[in-house]
């Protein structure tokens, strides 16, 4: 599968990549293509010290890489998603659109415990109602980045997906499955994600509170 993660060059995006890297075709998508490249220099050298064989990685702007891939992942900060989404509508229509925003209020200079609740209710459905041709798949909110980036090490999160169309939440809940120590959990409907997106700001509160590198969360009862 081709994956294009557009903000690919940040903290979560990145992570992602070296995640999906050994088992699919990863784009990194970024406003500036050198951006990106720069980024995919640095995934593969992450792995290659690791010893991880890796598919093809390369660095797009980000319409092109909207355009090359078939899964596309916005790693985006919550204040530029709909200004970015302006210039790709067209390269997204009937693609898998992954939201994986939190409407942080750091966005207005405000604590990083605290959102900005959308007036459509969350992250997801803004996007949603924004790309009326997409199929848009809530996930990733609560997993730390720090976990990710440790590639020698499981996850220790599971990742709650939403959206309105099964078929497209059955593929990202299978592609997580990559993610050594998480599993995809199917929450229902897009509109749960505006539930799932503030579970964030309280888990950078307990990273505060208790000095935790990264803390995330277990759905328990759904394993063997």
């Amino acid at each position: 599968m081709k994956i294009s993660i557009l903000g690919g060059t940040g903290d979560q995006g990145f992570g992602l990549a070296l995640r999906f890297a050994k088992n699919h075709d990863i784009i990194i998508g970024s406003r500036k293509k050198e951006k990106a490249e720069e980024a995919v220099e640095t995934i593969k050298k992450i792995l290659s010290s690791k010893g991880i064989e890796y598919k093809n990685i390369i660095g797009l702007d980000n319409r092109m890489a909207s355009k090359e891939g078939e899964v596309i992942i916005l790693s985006l900060p919550y204040q530029h998603i709909l200004s970015t989404l302006a210039n790709i509508r067209e390269e997204l229509k009937n693609k898998i659109v992954v939201s994986i925003g939190v409407p942080l209020a750091t966005a207005i200079g405000d604590k990083p415990t605290r959102v900005i609740i959308p007036p459509q209710g969350s992250v997801a459905e803004m996007i949603r109602d924004y790309l009326k041709e997409s199929k848009v798949v809530s996930a990733f909110q609560n997993v730390c980045s720090k976990e990710l980036e440790c590639i020698e090490s499981p996850v220790d999160c599971d990742i709650l997906v939403c959206g309105d169309d099964k078929e497209s939440k059955k593929v990202i809940i299978n592609l997580i499955k990559d993610i050594d120590g998480s599993i995809g959990i199917d929450c229902g409907g897009l509109e749960m994600s505006r539930y799932v997106e503030q579970i964030t700001p309280l888990l950078i509160g307990l990273n505060i509170k208790y000095k935790l590198k990264g803390s995330g969360i277990r759905i328990t009862g759904l394993r063997d």
